[in-house]
């Protein structure tokens, strides 16, 4: 028997789910289950007027929520999280049957989300103005107010995630948000929409519109979007951009990386070999921060190599549902396709294979046609394609260095800034090589920890803006200065 949850419409606009209106079926979308191979559901795009639609909607819950106080829109969001913690065994079973990644890695992907409701609900009540004292006794402030309806346009690597990242600090400035999942993972919106509705949001404040690049289209040129918050590829965000550009309107971009992990030969090698683990293989790679590019001063290259590609070899790879899994499924056999076709390529150009190098076969037989790839550790050079591009799966690049200044400028080499590590015992290198390097963030001795106290974004062609921390809460507001005049004025007239 199919599952209500698959069966259920996936749009969710003003308090409930809700069947699109469109009826132009080569808009219509499989969605799979990636461990399998498997259909799990079949969707529609929502339409030009369903977009719409979800825009009124959380235009007129916005004259509501936005009057809400402060402190009881945070405790909403708090209340959501503790929702999210109660049902997150069934929430994690879906993201990882819609997205393919391991179990224990959905479980922390829920724990992430309710770290950002509680995160942002706590900070509800602190978003406030200045007070500008001024001559004579007189005085100005600012308020921090909200910008209105705001579109969320996901990517597919951590749907929820996604979602919290944008939709919790927006909700928290008093905004309310259009949210478009990516057309490969749909399933769990919808379910945080009615989460959502029980905590106590307005209906409308969060809707779902589900469809593939028209309707975020759709939503990215809506007249009365204030605000488009995307995360995903370049060639798209850039679409995007034109579109929010010919209506000034306000925009975060989270595009793709290339991002350099640089280890030096005073590095702790244990502690850098965990690190170049969770940099490269976590969601089965396809995470846009990934520090693909991994230099090792020359030294201790070799013996890193060595290392590294034995631990890579240790990883089980299949059925992501089971608890001993490693590593799961890659979204999708285009994904797929696209990962083997870099690695193919790097070998033409010629890159040393350490390990993997193609398609794993599991003798699972739940899982004979799902999307798997072996985790791959390549030798390679700067110029090779797959050094310079962004791969999105379990592929890693390794490459010796001599100097501090030779690996920081092969590091900068790159038109993407999104991402970068460094491993060394020297404290002072660390500082100085993390301030040289063209990136928005920085791990030293770690990488891929993201406390949402700091700010995460990209330089150059990795985007604009930035998510979580304080700095997302100026890009979900805007500010208004008032001047108070304690005296009479003085005029010239």
């Amino acid at each position: 028997m199919t599952d209500p949850v698959l069966t259920a419409p996936l749009n969710f606009i003003d308090g409930e789910r809700v069947p699109p209106t469109n009826t132009d079926d080569s808009q219509d979308f499989k969605v799979y289950e990636p461990a399998t191979g498997k259909v799990l559901c079949e969707c529609k795009s929502a339409s030009e007027e369903d977009v719409d639609r979800a825009v009124q909607s959380a235009k007129a819950a916005f004259e509501v929520w936005s009057e809400v106080p402060a402190l009881e829109r945070g405790r909403v969001l708090q209340k959501v999280a503790r929702k999210l913690e109660e049902r997150l065994e069934e929430l994690a079973v879906w993201e990882t049957r819609n997205n393919g990644k391991p179990i224990w890695e959905a479980r922390e992907d829920i724990k992430n989300i309710v770290e950002c409701l509680d995160y942002f609900g706590g900070l509800a009540p602190g978003i406030v103005g200045e007070h500008v004292p001024c001559a004579g006794g007189s005085f100005g402030y600012t308020r921090r107010e909200p910008l209105g309806v705001c579109g969320g346009i996901g990517a597919w690597n951590y749907p929820l995630p996604n979602i919290g990242w944008k939709a919790a600090p927006a909700l928290a400035c008093g905004n309310t948000m259009v949210y478009k999942p990516s057309p490969f993972t749909p399933i769990t919106a919808p379910i945080l929409a009615e989460i959502f509705i029980e905590c106590g949001l307005p209906k409308g404040a969060f809707n779902v519109v589900q469809g593939q690049g028209q309707t975020g289209e759709y939503l990215s040129k809506h007249p009365d979007v204030a605000k488009v918050s995307f995360t995903g590829s370049v060639p798209t965000g850039k679409k995007i951009m034109q579109s929010c550009s010919n209506r000034v309107a306000k925009l975060t971009l989270e595009l793709g990386g290339k991002s350099p992990l640089i280890i030096f030969n005073d590095a702790d090698m244990d502690n850098a070999i965990k690190g170049a683990m969770l940099a490269n293989f976590l969601t089965q790679g396809q995470v846009c921060c990934n520090g693909t590019r991994v230099y090792v001063q020359k030294d201790i290259h070799e013996k890193f190599l060595e290392s590294f590609v034995n631990k890579t070899k240790t990883l089980k790879i299949g059925d992501p549902l089971k608890e001993d899994t490693m590593m799961g499924a890659v979204i999708n056999e285009g994904q797929m396709s696209k990962i083997l076709g870099y690695i193919d390529g790097a070998k033409k150009e010629g890159a040393t294979v350490h390990c993997g190098g193609g398609k794993h076969s599991t003798s699972d037989p739940n899982c004979q046609e799902g999307f798997y790839v072996s985790p791959t550790v390549l030798s390679v050079d700067d110029k090779m394609t797959i050094a310079r591009e962004e791969v999105f799966g379990p592929v890693v690049c390794v490459m010796p260095f001599d100097t501090e200044e030779e690996a920081i400028q092969r590091a900068n080499d790159t038109d993407y800034g999104l991402a970068s590590g460094v491993f060394t015992s020297d404290i002072k290198r660390a500082h100085r090589v993390a301030s040289k390097l063209q990136a928005g963030f920085c791990w030293i001795n770690n990488y891929n920890m993201n406390p949402f106290g700091l700010p995460f974004g990209g330089y150059k062609q990795s985007g604009f803006g930035r998510e979580n921390a304080l700095d997302t809460i100026n890009h979900f507001t805007q500010v208004k200065s008032v001047y108070v005049e304690m005296g009479d004025i003085d005029c010239p007239y």
